[in-house]
């Protein structure tokens, strides 16, 4: 009987076997490996698993090793400081080669170059804007209560900054002002500085709000500049009408002086152009100016060199000249043809660009509305937005003190003999003259009036119509000239004032409206119509229209 081998036994592992047999077809003899089968089991003992290491002399010890690791570590170090130091020595003899010391004369000459002084002057913006920003970068959200500041409780309408340029601003007069789409961006025309004969005559200075130590353009002009605006369909044009009638444009892509500028000859103006708008849409506009002589100019944005149309206004009945001095002129929302002129004598004209139905270009020489006693100052259209038109109401104020509302007559049936319109209302709180009065762009019963007093009154008629809601002595109580507000929002109004200086202020939420405020406005306006008989007194003679209690009070 064969035995069976016992555990500690390693059977013999068979050797693998190969075949190899001629393949005439294939070319080549394939060679067979027998591998041993899967179910073949092979143990292994203790002996076979562990081998005996014969002792060898004992090595370094670990602190040798570590040593002698340390010791190789810092010869490569001072091998590599050595390295770097004769690398920058050599780097800096060969920048101290390269570099010499500038003279005097090329320091000067490089600081006269034009692409440093625009690299400072840029540069110098930027910085000059983050540090007057009101932000507080360094704010930790995680400290912020949960209270509201009260640093500026109970003031519905505060300060927002102030802008004035020592060098540009001094001894002259703010004569104009109007906002940019952008939001951001003031352009104020300034008047002659009398102590400084070698500065420009004219100015336009366009401030930034993040900016209120210096402007962020200063354009320059022959005469002063009386007014100003930008283009709301190019952002970087600025208009200015002038003292001598000229009519500039201004780019803020270029230098100080103007890009373009009309002629002084008759087919333009020659008497001073105290206003300016732009009229129409984005692929069909025409800017529109007006002199103290009469003439209303339009001229197209590229080109200058003559005026596209031009409509002298002339009353035939004026006594001494049938001239019309147009001191102010505004058209309603959405026309473009038919406008309403303020002149010296008091009075307002409504006038037409072209023929129309029933009526030609030039002045209507019938509907006078008459109510001041002084030269018109303001004119203001009420803004076409809402659910109510209230396109045809308009605002004036005149040197006599006084803020007038009016509603123009329709263009469809004109009046084929004089016919005196008198104001709806008269605004009596004035302590001084009236320079200019605003509508609100948003809130439809809101407009703001600035006086000679320095003065900035706020109106509501939907909450009173004898006193303004709210009113605010600005700066040094010198005269404010103009009044504009910004087109985003309404909620800041820049003020003009006749020392130089700009003002900007934040209502608040006194321009946010209700839905029902046109609703109520046309209530209100209803009942001014209504109880209008009643409660004013017309002159004969004058056409003054006040209230009794004025009159009765020698106003």
């Amino acid at each position: 009987m064969p035995c069976r081998p016992s555990s500690t036994e390693v059977p013999p592992t068979p050797s693998p076997v190969k075949l190899s047999q001629p393949t005439p077809s294939l070319g080549f003899e394939p060679e067979l490996t027998l591998l041993r089968p899967r179910d073949e089991k092979v143990l292994y003992n203790k002996v076979v698993q562990t081998v005996e290491l014969d002792e060898g002399p004992s090595g370094p010890t670990e602190d040798e090793i570590r040593k002698r690791i340390q010791a190789e570590v810092e010869a490569a170090t001072a091998v590599r400081e050595q390295e770097l130091k004769q690398e920058n020595e050599q780097i800096a003899k060969e920048i101290e080669e390269e570099i010499r010391e500038l003279t005097e004369e090329e320091r000067t000459a490089i600081f006269a170059t034009p692409e440093f002084l625009d690299f400072v002057e840029e540069s110098s913006k930027r910085i000059q804007r983050a540090l007057n920003d009101s932000y507080d970068y360094t704010q930790d959200y995680r400290l912020i209560g949960g209270g509201v500041s009260t640093d500026n409780e109970g003031k519905r309408v505060k300060e927002v900054c102030a802008f004035f340029d020592e060098k540009w601003a001094k001894s002259r007069s703010i004569t104009d002002i109007d906002w940019s789409i952008k939001a951001k961006l003031i352009a104020a025309s300034y008047n002659k500085n009398p102590t400084a004969v070698n500065d420009p005559d004219g100015l336009v200075c366009i401030w930034n709000i993040h900016m209120v130590d210096r402007p962020e353009f200063v354009f320059h002009s022959q005469s002063d500049v009386l007014s100003t605006c930008f283009s709301p369909f190019h952002p970087n044009l600025v208009f200015g009408g002038t003292y001598s009638g000229q009519i500039l444009l201004w780019d803020t892509r270029a230098k100080h002086l103007p890009v373009l500028k009309s002629p002084l000859s008759a087919s333009g103006h020659t008497y001073p152009v105290y206003s300016l708008q732009m009229v129409g849409t984005q692929n069909a506009h025409n800017l529109i100016s007006s002199s103290t002589d009469g003439m209303v100019c339009s001229w197209l944005v590229d080109m200058l060199a003559q005026p596209q149309e031009t409509l002298e206004l002339v009353h035939a009945g004026h006594n001494k000249t049938n001239e019309v001095a147009i001191t102010t002129f505004d058209f309603p929302d959405n026309e473009t043809t038919t406008f309403w002129v303020g002149t010296e004598e008091g009075n307002v004209y409504q006038a037409n660009r072209y023929d129309r139905a029933g009526s030609k270009a030039g002045l209507n020489q019938h509907d006078i509305y008459k109510g001041h006693s002084g030269p018109i100052m303001g004119l203001h259209f009420h803004p076409l937005e809402g659910s109510i038109d209230f396109s045809d109401i308009f605002l004036t104020c005149s040197v006599d003190w006084t803020v007038k509302l009016w509603k123009a007559k329709t263009t469809t049936k004109p009046s084929t003999s004089v016919n005196v319109i008198s104001p709806l209302y008269s605004f009596e709180e004035a302590d001084d003259y009236v320079y200019d009065v605003r509508w609100h762009p948003h809130h439809p019963a809101v407009f703001g009036s600035v006086d000679g007093s320095g003065r900035f009154d706020l109106w509501n008629l939907n909450t009173d119509t004898e006193v303004p809601i709210i009113t605010t002595n600005v700066g040094t109580g010198r005269a404010i000239n103009k009044l504009a507000w910004e087109r985003k929002d309404g909620r800041r109004a820049a003020l003009g004032c006749s020392d130089g200086r700009l003002y900007v202020y934040d209502v608040g939420d006194v321009g946010v409206p209700r839905d029902s405020e046109w609703v109520d406005l046309q209530k209100t306006i209803s009942n001014i119509v209504a109880g209008g008989t009643s409660l004013r007194i017309t002159g004969a003679a004058d056409g003054d229209s006040r209230p009794l209690s004025a009159s009765l009070n020698g106003r």
